[in-house]
């Protein structure tokens, strides 16, 4: 079962499908999200404040959101923690 976590006002993502979590700020990153601008693959998450982080998906979709890096990086690993906790817990029962 696919998890999610919040990246701001409300948004959700599958944490599955990320990918990377990086700074909008370095011109690599700044290229890469207006060529995906340019195909159509940005979703917007920022509800107009200045984006924070740009988050890469697993579709070749690029995610912007007002959150910080770190907050969203700390988000993912405590999801996958608990997803392992999840799965150990399952796996006790079914053995």
């Amino acid at each position: 079962m696919a998890d999610f976590i919040n990246i701001g006002f409300g948004n959700l993502v599958n944490t599955e499908k990320v990918i990377a979590v990086v700074n909008p700020d370095a011109a690599p990153i700044k290229r890469m999200v207006q060529n995906a601008k340019e195909q159509q693959r940005v979703v917007d998450a920022t509800q107009g404040r200045r984006t924070k982080a740009v988050i890469v998906m697993e579709t070749e979709q690029i995610v912007l959101s007002a959150v910080q890096p770190d907050t969203i990086a700390r988000r993912l690993s405590l999801t996958a923690a608990a997803g392992r906790g999840k799965r150990m817990d399952t796996e006790a029962e079914t053995v």
